[in-house]
């Protein structure tokens, strides 16, 4: 269904204003395809050629309502010019106007009939000068008789042709008692009764109103017989389609007598086994009640109707649900906990959470207990798919994934109503039935990337999904019964928060899945991602006790993630394990070698000099007004570098580095806080008025924003001013007020596992984020770092900045 764009509608109050003025000589003209209009009738037109909505566009904002209209000769003419329209025409006015996707819809009023005199125009649109016509020329007193005969029979020919015609209302034989004269009855008739365009153009331009009569009634009486004969044909058919229904009900006479005698038929026994299938279902007593029902409904349509199939399909859906299968839950915690090591290294939130789910439900066996909504939010690579499937592992449940990423139609989710062809369930209900059991571990991945348009939100049909108050009794589109899904462990996965919608996310319990750290990556590769390349690329070995042909020596697997690898998960890490196993296997088949010992040497013979080398913070920030700051990305964190210059000038701050209006808004504060402070920082009087700023953040290519770099600008502003170097090795992150505070910011444990990658020992955090280091940094990070913990930013000074006895 088109989306209404515009709607515009023409003050009522004016309609009939046009009888009392003047008809103007010079008039927009509107080209018709297979249609003419009549004075005094009421028609609608869809207007759909870009001249043509040109034209009205340009009527309408003229002020005027009044066009002129003629209808085509040909009407396959796309570009009508002057000697393709018929020379009489009609002046409408313009009643209501409605803008679509597709054009525009017009309600018009025929006024008077035209003459084209002369075609002024024919880009953007058609204008011409016209001559009005009469409606009716006056008629002779001797031929009054004839006229009200004329009259009279063409009224009772119409009201014939409208009691045949389906197309036609049976209102319209009202007119011809509303209508008194002949003329003017002649127009609506032929405004209103379908035959040829050249038929109604003829009328149109006969004046006489006794020949127009006399031509619209034999017209009239060739229609009638037309539809008379119609009506004919359309009662054989009927007859015959009794006959057909007659034989159905001695077949299914026959069928019963079948039945008496024991001689059923393979559609009894289709019937019966499908009412023994929901017997055994053991569905609930509204989805039994509907079940029996479309049986019932079944039982008497001929396989041949439109409708078995649908039906069919519909029973066949309702009875392969599992209602009440399900899977019982492992509540053995020690094993499920050696399990989800087994598949996973870290990640002890998100197993601890678990497992006291599981503890919740050994203790709790009377009763329903509530399963929660788990969102695991993360950047890619991670394990949070993978994670889930582990989860069902262990606690022995089925395991069904859907991915939601593109998703833009609400019936993904709901399902379609059984009156669209082809229809089916949401993929929740399919997603239940695959799994065959009714309490799955259900995982819905990229929450965060699911769209909208005009087919439905599919985050809205998630709310009673994910809430444990309502999924209880979900209803997809096409059962129409509800369905428990408060049985089922509905897990989400998500890169970012920020795209989910805030009712959908108050619904969830969500955990954060941080990066890797690198003693985190160097296990992950030992225990899972070269025994899993070593697998795939057939190099296990042979026989048991035999040695692995392909061996990894720790540095190498270290030299892998430090030069090889920049990203918070292990899914590069992977590829690049798989690349050296690859060349491994051709030098095994090839007859080189037959095992080889993977080292760091071997690492930059088969995959080339590093990708990644640390780079030297030292030379980095050996000049003043260069600071080191900490970035949060979707993939993890990153180091990234502030740099300030002085000019001679006094044009004040200019900022680059493709910032967004948050790190401007940064910049800025960080500079008027120097600037206040400066002859505390023991910066000269004049140098603010006598030089001009420029503040740059590297990488100019990629978009950065948010307030945490406050405190790394105020430091390269204030390193530059006084002449003084930032200390290497150190990096800092914090937002900052105009007071001097230092505030807290997000994303603690990237930033500080990215100046650990990057080779920070001296890390400067908020002092309101010391909880979130001492929580989330892992033991092994901490003890490599030292943190100062800053309040106010003079704090921040004083450490990063080096003081003039170091010079």
């Amino acid at each position: 269904m088109a989306d209404k764009l515009d709607e515009t509608q023409i003050n009522p109050e004016n309609e009939g204003a046009e009888e009392t003025e003047e008809i103007p000589d010079v008039l927009n003209l509107l080209p018709l395809r297979d249609t003419v209009l009549f004075p005094a009738a009421v028609l609608p037109l869809n207007i759909g050629r870009e001249s043509s909505v040109k034209l009205i566009d340009d009527t309408v904002t003229e002020g005027t309502r009044i066009i002129a209209t003629a209808a085509l000769k040909d009407a396959t003419v796309d570009e009508p010019k002057e000697g393709d329209l018929y020379p009489v025409g009609s002046a409408v006015v313009i009643r209501m106007m409605l803008k679509m996707p597709d054009g525009v819809r017009l309600m018009v009023q025929g006024l008077r009939r035209f003459r084209i005199l002369e075609v002024l125009q024919t880009q953007p649109f058609l204008r011409a000068r016209i001559e009005l016509i009469n409606n009716d020329q006056e008629v002779a007193p001797e031929d009054a008789t004839r006229v009200e005969a004329l009259r009279r029979a063409v009224g009772d020919v119409f009201k014939k042709v409208v009691s045949l015609s389906p197309n036609l209302p049976d209102e319209l034989a009202g007119m011809v008692e509303a209508v008194g004269e002949g003329g003017v009855l002649a127009d609506m008739v032929s405004a209103h009764v379908p035959f040829a365009t050249n038929q109604k153009q003829e009328l149109l331009e006969t004046l006489s109103v006794p020949d127009r009569l006399a031509r619209l009634l034999s017209i009239l009486n060739h229609e009638a017989e037309v539809l008379e004969l119609s009506s004919r044909i359309q009662g054989e058919v009927r007859e015959e389609l009794n006959k057909t229904q007659r034989e159905y009900f001695l077949r299914e006479q026959m069928k019963a007598i079948q039945r008496e005698l024991g001689d059923t038929d393979d559609r009894t026994e289709e019937i019966e086994e499908l009412r023994a299938r929901i017997e055994e279902s053991g569905m609930p007593a509204e989805a039994r009640k509907e079940a029996d029902r479309e049986l019932d409904r079944l039982k008497r349509m001929p396989p041949q109707a439109a409708e078995y199939t649908v039906s069919r399909t519909y029973l066949d859906w309702l009875v392969s649900i599992p209602w009440q299968t399900s899977t019982e839950d492992n509540l053995d915690i020690p094993h499920v906990k050696e399990v989800l090591d087994e598949d996973h290294y870290g990640l002890e939130k998100i197993k601890d959470r678990l497992l006291e789910f599981l503890a919740v439900r050994k203790f709790k066996r009377d009763g329903h207990v509530r399963q929660p909504i788990l969102c695991f939010v993360g950047p890619p690579g991670v394990g949070k798919t993978s994670l889930a499937k582990s989860i069902a592992r262990g606690i022995g449940r089925k395991f069904v994934r859907m991915s939601l990423g593109g998703m833009r139609d609400e019936a993904e989710i709901r399902g379609h109503r059984r009156t669209y062809v082809g229809a089916l369930p949401g993929q929740i209900i399919q997603g239940i039935r695959r799994a065959e059991s009714n309490n799955p571990v259900m995982v819905l991945d990229e929450v965060d990337k699911i769209g909208m348009d005009f087919r439905g939100d599919p985050t809205a049909a998630l709310l009673e999904v994910l809430d444990p108050e309502q999924n209880n009794a979900f209803r997809d589109h096409y059962l129409d019964v509800p369905f428990d899904l408060s049985e089922t462990l509905f897990i989400t996965t998500a890169n970012m928060l920020d795209p989910v919608p805030g009712p959908l996310r108050d619904r969830m319990e969500v955990i954060e899945l941080a990066g890797y750290t690198e003693e985190e990556k160097v296990q992950i590769a030992v225990r899972h991602l070269i025994p899993k390349q070593i697998v795939e690329h057939g190099l296990e070995p042979g026989e048991e006790g035999d040695s692995a042909r392909v061996t990894f020596e720790p540095d190498a697997i270290r030299h892998l993630v430090q030069g090889y690898t920049r990203e918070a998960g292990v899914r590069n890490l992977e590829r690049q394990i798989a690349a050296v196993c690859r060349k491994a296997t051709r030098r095994f088949a090839e007859g080189l070698e037959d095992n080889v010992n993977v080292t760091v040497k071997v690492v930059e013979e088969y995959l080339g000099a590093p990708a990644f080398e640390q780079e030297d913070l030292r030379e980095r920030v050996r000049t003043p007004g260069v600071a080191t700051g900490l970035a949060w990305t979707p993939v993890g964190g990153e180091v990234l570098y502030v740099e300030a210059l002085a000019m001679p000038g006094d044009k004040g701050l200019q900022i680059t580095g493709q910032l967004g209006d948050v790190m401007r808004e940064s910049a800025q504060a960080a500079l008027s806080w120097v600037r206040a402070h400066q002859a505390e920082l023991g910066i000269p009087d004049t140098f603010f008025q006598n030089h001009e700023l420029h503040l740059h953040v590297p990488a100019g290519a990629v978009p950065k924003d948010g307030p945490s770099a406050g405190v790394t600008m105020a430091t390269a502003i204030a390193s530059l001013a006084t002449g003084r170097p930032t200390h290497p090795m150190q990096a800092m992150t914090g937002e900052i007020s105009l007071t001097g505070r230092v505030l807290p910011i997000g994303g603690v444990k990237e930033k500080v596992l990215a100046a650990h990658r990057a080779g920070v020992r001296t890390v400067i955090l908020p002092e309101r984020n010391r909880k979130d280091y001492d929580e989330d940094v892992p033991v092994e990070i901490r003890r490599d770092l030292t943190i100062y913990y800053a309040r106010e930013i003079p704090q921040v000074l004083g450490w990063a900045i080096e003081t003039p006895s170091v010079l």
